[in-house]
């Protein structure tokens, strides 16, 4: 078990070069959906900003990582684009405080977030 329990999924939020910005993505809160990211998954998810994740043409991306007992479960880090409105964090938070990735599985405003990132940027998000 780890520091943030079992049952914790992790969202890795990019921020660095492009992704949550106004000059890539004008008119987007970027601040509010991140808070409510953040305080919204409550206890069922910590949520890190992260340094560039090599995915800036599919921005604004979101990692959710499973719990724990979701990846003994078979869950994977899931991949998520174009977080940029309302929809796609209710969509996110409400998948992790059913459990997340190996838990429940991806439901419908999630899944047509979900891209396959490239190997070079599945091992700089492990870093």
């Amino acid at each position: 078990m780890t520091a943030y329990g079992d049952g914790v999924c992790t969202l890795r939020v990019c921020r660095d070069c492009c992704c949550g910005t106004q000059a890539k993505h004008p008119g987007v809160d970027h601040e509010g959906l991140l808070t409510r990211l953040e305080v919204d998954s409550g206890d069922h998810a910590r949520v890190l900003r992260s340094d560039c994740l090599l995915a800036c043409d599919e921005s604004n991306v979101v990692v959710i990582t499973p719990s724990p007992s979701g990846r003994r479960r078979g869950g994977r880090p899931v991949w998520v684009r174009r977080v940029l409105d309302d929809a796609a964090v209710d969509a996110i938070v409400d998948w992790v405080r059913a459990g997340g990735p190996g838990i429940s599985g991806v439901p419908g405003g999630v899944r047509e977030r979900v891209f396959a990132a490239t190997s070079l940027a599945r091992s700089y998000a492990g870093r």
